[in-house]
């Protein structure tokens, strides 16, 4: 009998990953294994996750904004960051989204946008899993066009006071500061959409916790309200102005989900291959039969592919030069492949794949949102499409 690869094995994905990022990997997936696999399905079933608890364990290990400089940041490389969203969302998406929110929005945010006084104060209790940041861009109405925005910041004196919701905000229900993004309206070179850090104990501003979720159940999302929220001078992000700011948040975001999708479909296609040699069908083990074979061999194959576009995509962002058409084509192969390879793999498992006993329901749940978060597919289409056609289709 030949000898059991994995798809590791089959692509040789060792060979394209150096001594740190291998350091690394092991000591995501460690701290998986042993603290969080034997816990998140209940944490699904219960809609719930212990967030404070996590935040200071997961700042122990420096995977909060990883892949910044400074401020008690592990300043990694862009790949090291995207091979940890692979083996934290191989666990599950909701526990990378803790991780990309904190790091990859909010205090990349404060990171590139902010003020010297706004990083020191934020980020070394962010990135120690001390504070717990979120990021408010999405509204009620405007989720793919954040141009439509309506929360709005007006002067009064030397305040701005804010007003306004956002919706589906991850950590949005627990976070000690908010980046939140506002229309302004000034004459003083002030005009269009700037980023305000909001403490989130300021008066006027409450948050509600999104429940009845079929999706991201581990994981906190919630609406915020600002309601005349003062805020000083001070609290605008002074580094950017625009949709520019948000936007370049996002693609760091999806980066970590190119990464992260596969991790995903890695999981669940070894669920399927660990079920499949175990269940006997017809006296023998469901892995002998032709079609589960073809079935495993297609997922193996695309998840290997997936694997090498996010490696490809984490070496050009490590040299400065990818653009946000590059992260989009990331996004979409590999978040598409990642939940056909989930409903795929259920089918192996039969019954037993809608339990969460496995973990391939939960995946496959989970990857509805990740397909439409950062992006939905239908506007990484339109960035593709404006990339090959130079036309713009988004209206």
């Amino acid at each position: 009998m030949s000898d059991v690869q994995s798809i590791a094995e089959l692509f040789a994905l060792d060979t394209l990953i150096d001594g740190e990022e291998q350091a690394i990997i092991a000591t995501v997936r460690d701290f998986g294994d042993k603290r969080l696999r034997p816990n998140v399905g209940d944490w699904f079933e219960a809609g719930e996750l212990p967030v404070r608890e996590l935040a200071l364990e997961l700042g122990k290990l420096g995977l909060f904004g990883m892949h910044l400089e400074g401020y008690g940041c592990a300043n990694t490389s862009a790949t090291s960051y995207g091979l940890a969203c692979l083996e934290l969302e191989a666990v599950d998406s909701g526990l990378r989204s803790f991780v990309s929110v904190q790091g990859s929005l909010s205090m990349y945010a404060i990171r590139a946008f902010g003020s010297e006084e706004q990083r020191e104060e934020w980020l070394p209790r962010m990135a120690a899993g001390e504070a717990i940041g979120c990021f408010g861009l999405t509204e009620p109405d405007f989720g793919s066009n954040p141009a439509g925005m309506r929360t709005t910041a007006r002067r009064d004196g030397d305040d701005w006071v804010l007003n306004g919701a956002k919706m589906w905000i991850t950590n949005g229900s627990v976070a000690d500061v908010a980046v939140v993004w506002a229309r302004t309206d000034l004459d003083d070179g002030a005009r269009g959409i700037r980023g305000f850090v909001v403490p989130t104990d300021t008066p006027g501003f409450s948050t509600s916790e999104i429940k009845r979720k079929m999706s991201l159940r581990a994981s906190v999302t919630g609406e915020l309200v600002l309601e005349d929220v003062r805020l000083p001078a001070s609290a605008m992000l002074p580094g950017v102005e625009g949709l520019r700011g948000p936007l370049s948040c996002l693609n760091e975001a999806r980066f970590g989900i190119v990464f992260g999708a596969v991790g995903a479909a890695r999981d669940c296609v070894e669920t399927a291959l660990s079920y499949a040699a175990d269940r006997e069908v017809f006296d023998k083990s469901l892995s002998s039969y032709q079609l589960t074979q073809a079935k495993l061999a297609d997922m193996a194959l695309e998840v290997g592919k997936a694997q090498l576009l996010a490696l490809h995509l984490g070496r050009i962002k490590d040299s400065g030069k990818i653009r946000p058409e590059q992260i989009s084509l990331g996004k979409l192969n590999n978040v598409r492949e990642a939940i056909a390879i989930a409903r795929e793999c259920r089918t192996i498992l039969g019954a037993n794949g809608i339990t969460l006993e496995y973990p391939v329901i939960r995946h496959a749940n989970n990857l509805e949102s990740v397909l439409t978060y950062e992006g939905t597919s239908e506007m990484h289409q339109l960035m593709i499409g404006k990339a090959l056609t130079g036309k713009d289709a988004f209206r």
